[in-house]
This record gives structure tokens, C-alpha cells and sequence, in this order.
């Protein structure tokens, strides 16, 4: 038997690494349009320019110096960096169809095969995403059923949060289960007690994900798989836990497959069925069973996170500036009074409406946003950009972008108010990105904030706990949530 010695193994794969990046920077070097940005090193590019934990503040930095348009290596992968809103529109506005893909992530593609909305390609994604946004909107705002499943969210809230009587408590999973319960009710018609181990299980898989994908292991796995692919580490947790939703919700598919009414379709996944049923040349080669199985992970995963993270910035925001809370209370009793909360409301209530507008900005809940990539070979801003090219339209620079917004690191509800108080529009407003891989649940998620948080001060007046001090500084992670933290929630009546 042959016996390879590890460390002959190791310098063999750092050989091969070498001589792929040598070729890569070769292929790059003979196209001299490509943006400019900092010198890679072999192997490992401009890894160690990197805050790994924060890499858009590094965009950012890097942005000043070469432009808002640049290139960046980072491992053996060249990208392109996005910052500040001219660029960002200009690429996903003007040139919506050429940064309209996705790449080729290692790590998803692993877990998604290109199916779903998120990491889907080609003409599955934009069958895949029709069909949601259609769906969404069906089951959605439009219809009253759905509003009162929000107001009877929030009346589960209101009595949680009540029976904590002042005292100090933790808000993330209360909040993230009466989010979490209003996408379910969209995608499997039902909803979950608070206390129900499945929905615990599932938020628990969720928010572990969205932690693990900024973790060094998965930017390590996405730049050398075939070398940390075998590793242990959070990028084969990442994998163990969406193997685990697959599971679950290939049980409850296959379940509403037995018992679903064409005539009667209540939830997405009887909807994306009915489809399969109808015998069209699209019902085998889009509505297929793994696309169903991805696209409920893909909008679960959505439908739950930056609404929860939004939610509690909010609340942390506000014992934060308690005169900002007093002015929102004021303009809910003087519209609302102790009416429940619509989202019809909003038009009446500019000052509230630019607190939650200026909570999403501050907030900066998707920093660098999911990751483009151009569909075709394009010139951009006299740069030519290869197809298949990682692009990061940077969401930070744009939600802090000094052109647009006056006070960029404060909380300011004025950068969205005009001087008589009325409601203004800032167009670098976009937290759900733009163009064709905007977010599919936009409009939910704006009806979802608007009524939960007017409801939750109405109610409530949010105060730290005694002795607490209030930290802004967000958790490292693909989001940027709040550090766990406690609140009193003190009642009004």
C-alpha cells in the first residue's frame, strides 16, 4: 500500500492554489478595464485587508481611495464593490438585467442547486420569483384574513409583554415567534403556540444560519471548498441545520399534497401544487418539488429575520430616546387613539412613519447585502466587468450615504421629514435593496413593522432596566442585530 505523507498533501494543494491564482491574476491582468482596486496577494488575495466580521466597513474604507466602483480579491476570487447610491442604482436600476444573477457560491450551491428565489438562476429564478410575488400578494395585504392575523399577533404580544409586569425580559424569541408565525400562516396556512418546540426549532435553525454566514469557515469554505470542504467546522453546521428545514418541510408538503382542494387553496404550498397539477410544460420543468422545498426556506428564512431584527432595534432605539418614544405615543393617541393599529393609519402619521423609516437606516440590518452577479459581459462606468463576476452593491454605504442623509451615525427621524413635519421621501432609502433581486416580501414587511411597532407603544412605554447601560453596537453576523439585551416594557393603562 502507498502511503502519502499530510504535509506533501498540504504543500501539493498551496502549490495548486498558487498556480490557479497566478493563472486567475494572468486572465485578469490582460483585461485592463477592470476596476481598480488594492494589489492581491497570491492565494490569498486581499483576505487580510478584511474585517471579517464587518467586511462593508473595509468596502467602505477601500471606497475612498479607489472609487465607488472597484475590484477586490479576496481568496482566488475576483468581485466587484458597489458603494454610495448613484452606483448601486446605477448598476441594479440602468443595468438591472446584466447584475440581475447570482454567483456560484460554494456554500449554496450546496444547499440550494440553484433552485428557489434567493441563490436560484436563470429562467427557474424568474419563474420562481413570479410566482412569489404573485402569491405573496394574493395571500398577503390584500386580503383581510391576513390583517387579522397580524392583529392577532400583536394581541399575543401585547399579553406577554404585559405579563412581565414591568419587569425585565428578553424580547428575541417573543418577537421572532409572532413575526415568524404571520410568514408560516402565508406559507403552511396554520400558526404556532409560543411554546411549540417546532416553531422553537425552527426560529433556533434560522437565526443560527444567519450568524454562522459571517463566520470565518464559511468565507474560508466559499474561497477554497475543495480544501475546507472536509474540515469540521460552521460551514457543515450551516449545512446540517438547512438539511433539517428541508426535512421538515418536505413532511408538510407531502401531507397537504394528500389533502389538497383545488377548488380551496388557502397557503403558498397549495398554491405551488395546484401548479404541479395543472399538466402546463412549466408544472415539471419549474414546479418541481426541490424549487418548493427551497423557495418556503428562502421566504421562511426572509419573512422572519430582518422583521425581527427591525422590531427590536426599534424598541431598543426608543429606551434609547425616550423623547422620540413620548412623540410617537403622542401621534398614535391623537390618530389612533385606543383603536387597534392598520396599516391605513400610516398616511395620517408622518412622525411615526419616518422613526420606522429612520430605524431600518440606522438599523443597517443587511450591510452588504446578498451578493449579484452579472448575467453577461458588461461595461459599467467604463469598466468592463466579465460575466459570471461576484458584484456587492454595499446597502451601508448607501443607507449612510453623506450625500443623501445629514447625520449618518445618529438616530435622526428627521432625515425622512420636511421643515412643516410632513412625511419626505430620501430615494437612497433601501433597506429591501432594488431592481429584479429586490426583496419579495417588501410590502409585507412595511405593513408588519408599521402595525406591530405603533401597537407595541400604544401600549407600552420601553424603558432600560435599572443600572442598564444601552450598547448600539450590533452583533457580527450576515445581519446586524442588536447584542442580546433586556427591556421593561412598562403598560399605559
Amino acid at each position: 500500500m502507498i502511503t502519502i505523507d499530510p504535509i506533501t498533501i498540504l504543500l501539493s494543494v498551496v502549490v495548486i492554489l498558487f498556480l490557479a491564482n497566478v493563472c486567475n491574476n494572468r486572465k485578469q491582468d490582460n483585461n485592463k478595464n477592470f476596476p481598480p482596486g488594492p494589489r492581491p496577494f497570491p492565494i490569498i488575495g486581499s483576505l487580510h485587508l478584511i474585517d471579517m466580521g464587518k467586511p462593508h466597513k473595509t468596502f467602505i474604507e477601500l471606497s475612498k481611495k479607489y472609487g465607488s466602483v472597484f475590484g477586490i480579491q479576496l481568496g482566488l476570487e475576483k468581485m466587484v464593490i458597489l458603494c454610495g447610491y448613484d452606483a448601486v442604482k446605477d448598476a441594479l436600476i440602468n443595468y438591472a438585467e446584466e447584475f440581475s444573477e447570482r454567483p456560484e457560491s460554494p456554500l449554496f450551491e450546496e444547499t440550494s442547486r440553484g433552485n428557489g428565489i434567493t441563490f436560484g438562476h436563470g429562467e427557474s429564478w424568474k419563474v420562481m420569483r413570479r410566482f412569489a410575488l404573485s402569491t405573496l400578494r394574493d395571500y398577503g395585504m390584500g386580503k383581510k384574513s391576513l390583517k387579522n392575523k397580524i392583529n392577532d399577533e400583536c394581541e399575543s404580544l401585547m399579553q406577554i409583554f404585559r405579563s412581565y409586569e414591568g419587569k425585565p425580559f428578553n424580547n428575541l424569541t417573543i418577537i421572532n415567534t409572532a413575526v415568524t408565525n404571520i410568514i408560516v400562516s402565508i406559507l403552511l396556512g396554520h400558526s404556532y403556540e409560543y411554546d411549540d418546540p417546532t416553531i422553537l426549532r425552527l426560529m433556533k435553525l434560522n437565526n443560527e444560519n444567519f450568524r454562522i454566514l459571517e463566520s470565518s469557515m464559511v468565507k474560508c469554505y466559499n474561497s477554497y471548498p475543495s480544501v475546507i470542504g472536509w474540515l469540521p467546522g460552521s460551514h457543515r453546521k450551516f449545512l446540517k441545520n438547512r438539511i433539517e428545514m428541508k426535512k421538515f418541510i418536505r413532511e408538510k408538503f407531502t401531507k397537504q399534497r394528500k389533502e389538497l382542494d383545488m377548488n380551496n387553496q388557502s397557503n403558498l404550498i397549495d398554491s405551488f401544487l395546484a401548479k404541479q397539477k395543472e399538466g402546463k410544460p412549466e408544472s415539471t420543468s419549474y414546479y418541481h418539488d426541490n424549487n418548493l422545498t427551497e423557495l418556503v426556506v428562502n421566504l421562511f428564512a426572509a419573512g422572519m429575520e430582518t422583521t425581527t431584527t427591525t422590531l427590536r432595534w426599534g424598541l431598543l432605539l426608543m429606551m434609547k430616546y425616550p423623547e422620540i418614544q413620548k412623540k410617537v405615543q403622542n401621534e398614535i393617541e391623537r390618530v389612533i387613539g385606543s383603536a387597534q393599529p392598520q396599516i391605513e393609519h400610516r398616511k395620517e402619521m408622518p412622525y411615526t412613519d419616518a422613526v420606522i423609516h429612520e430605524i431600518q437606516r440606522f438599523g443597517d440590518i443587511i450591510p452588504d447585502s446578498v451578493p449579484h452577479a452579472t448575467s453577461q459581459d458588461v461595461t459599467f462606468r467604463g469598466y468592463f466587468i466579465p460575466k459570471g463576476t461576484i458584484v456587492i452593491p454595499v446597502l451601508s454605504s448607501v443607507l449612510r450615504d453623506k450625500a443623501y442623509f445629514e447625520k449618518l451615525e445618529e438616530f435622526y427621524p428627521e432625515h425622512f421629514l420636511d421643515s412643516e413635519g410632513h412625511f419626505k421621501k430620501n430615494e437612497a432609502f433601501i433597506p429591501f435593496s432594488l431592481g429584479k433581486r429586490s426583496c419579495a416580501g417588501e410590502n409585507l414587511a412595511k405593513a408588519e413593522l408599521f402595525v406591530f411597532f405603533t401597537t407595541l407603544l400604544q401600549n407600552f412605554t420601553f424603558q432600560a432596566p435599572p443600572g442598564a447601560k444601552l450598547d448600539l453596537t450590533p452583533v457580527t453576523g450576515f445581519t446586524n442585530a442588536p447584542l442580546p439585551h433586556e427591556i421593561c416594557a412598562i403598560p399605559l393603562s
